[in-house]
């Protein structure tokens, strides 16, 4: 009797150990594995980085539109002239031309556009940093889940070697008359209830590695297993800033912040373009050309040079009347200076709504862990009493079941608020632009 209650009570403590088998030849991911994996192959990182090469490729446009415009033309003609009384009836005409073109001024909007374009440059720079923030965080959130659904598959393992032991210790009580069929009816429907559990405890770690796999964009043949950490206290109790800490940092790193506090920059330099319009265009005109022309009693060299010409000049075009064109560009280019302050503070008042909720996570959890490890440590004693006196017939199977069910609810809340705890203070950690743990 004893020796079986020491073998229970044995499994009981040891359940929040690694028994899950894993196949050596697979790897095992960390979660800093996970991350560096993402940050290189996830497509929408990908994506984020062809946009900053392609706005690269404006900006250089931008500012090639500070210098001169040249371009070359050559025409060919055939005229074709019925009548009999022409002397020949077909002409070839011939013209080459060489034009160039500079704009002088246009009311600073072509600086006003470099800007701007500097500007998109940083945005999409900070669109990368945004997106890979986003996996981070949809990594540690998947990888911490699946960390809890390995040891939830583990208690649940525990908990039917458990049941089986009662089960078979059990049946040889019976047959000794000690107790009843009943009992071993309710405690062998007991047995097949923490089976069940087990199959939906795997299922769920099953679909939990698929969401990971998916985040990480790997193939469908490729097989998964995680290194399973060895968390202490000190990791699940990590002492916290002050909230309002975590909140000012975030509101300088995050790049959502930076990227709205952009948007209202790049709409104020939209102002400045659209007053542009109402400033005249000056521009710088100069070419040169010449032609030749079939038919006539000069040579075609004769002709080109006689033709050739050189020609230079300004034009200035000055706005009289734009059917208000100009004042709607202004106003509009206003309303959207106060639209992205909006977007910006939206977005302020956002990541505060975030932060907050992660820290209150947070510290609600480690506050539960406490009491959920006090709360084992009573319930593991009290099931290991009950176990002693049903056996010895002081107790009956509902109380034993009983028990048993809550030491299973309490390794439940345990396992719950650890890694509700850790993976808030990993988010917490990526909310103020600082690493993840490598440890995970």
């Amino acid at each position: 009797m004893k020796q079986l209650s020491f073998i229970l009570v044995t499994l009981l403590l040891v359940c929040s150990l690694p028994t899950h088998a894993q196949d050596s030849s697979v790897k095992r991911w960390t979660l800093r594995d996970c991350i560096n994996y993402a940050l290189e192959h996830n497509i929408q990182v990908k994506k984020s980085k062809v946009n900053l090469l392609s706005g690269e490729e404006d900006t250089k446009q931008a500012k090639a539109e500070m210098f001169p415009s040249l371009s070359t033309s050559v025409t060919q003609g055939f005229v074709n002239y019925p009548s009999n009384e022409v002397v020949s009836n077909n002409s070839y005409s011939g013209n080459y031309s060489l034009n160039a073109n500079w704009t002088l001024f246009d009311g600073n909007r072509r600086n006003n556009t470099i800007k701007q374009q500097k500007l998109y440059d940083e945005l999409n720079n900070l669109s990368i940093e945004e997106s890979e923030n986003n996996i981070q965080i949809s990594l540690v959130q998947t990888y911490m889940q699946v960390l809890y659904a390995y040891e939830a598959v583990r208690i649940n393992q525990n908990t039917v070697e458990v049941s089986k032991a009662q089960r078979d210790r059990a049946e040889e009580l019976m047959k000794a008359g000690s107790i009843s069929r009943v009992d071993l009816a309710q405690l062998e429907s007991q047995y097949s209830t923490d089976k069940y559990q087990l199959i939906m405890a795997q299922t769920n770690l099953d679909n939990y590695k698929l969401q990971l796999k998916q985040l990480l964009e790997l193939d469908i043949t490729e097989e998964m297993e995680l290194a399973i950490p060895e968390l202490s206290a000190d990791d699940i109790l990590y002492p916290l800033p002050e909230k309002e800490i975590i909140y000012s940092t975030s509101l300088a790193v995050m790049p959502e912040i930076k990227s709205g506090e952009l948007g209202v920059d790049i709409a104020d330099l939209e102002i400045k373009k659209a007053k542009a319009g109402y400033y005249p265009t000056l521009s710088l005109n100069a070419g040169i050309g010449t032609g030749h022309l079939s038919g006539t009693d000069y040579t075609f060299g004769s002709q080109v040079w006689n033709k050739f010409n050189e020609s230079i000049g300004l034009t200035i075009s000055i706005p009289i009347f734009t059917n208000r064109s100009n004042k709607t560009a202004v106003n509009k280019a206003k309303l959207a200076v106060i639209d992205n302050q909006l977007d910006l503070l939206n977005t302020q008042k956002g990541l505060l709504r975030t932060v907050e909720g992660i820290y209150l996570d947070a510290t609600s959890a480690q506050n539960q862990y406490l009491a959920a490890v006090e709360r084992v440590n009573y319930v593991s004693e009290s099931y290991k009493l009950t176990e002693e006196q049903f056996f010895l017939g002081m107790k009956n199977t509902l109380e034993l079941l009983t028990e048993k069910n809550n030491l299973l609810n309490a390794q439940q809340e345990e396992l719950q608020s650890k890694y509700m705890a850790v993976m808030s203070i990993q988010l917490l950690n990526i909310y103020q632009n600082k690493p993840v743990d490598v440890n995970y």
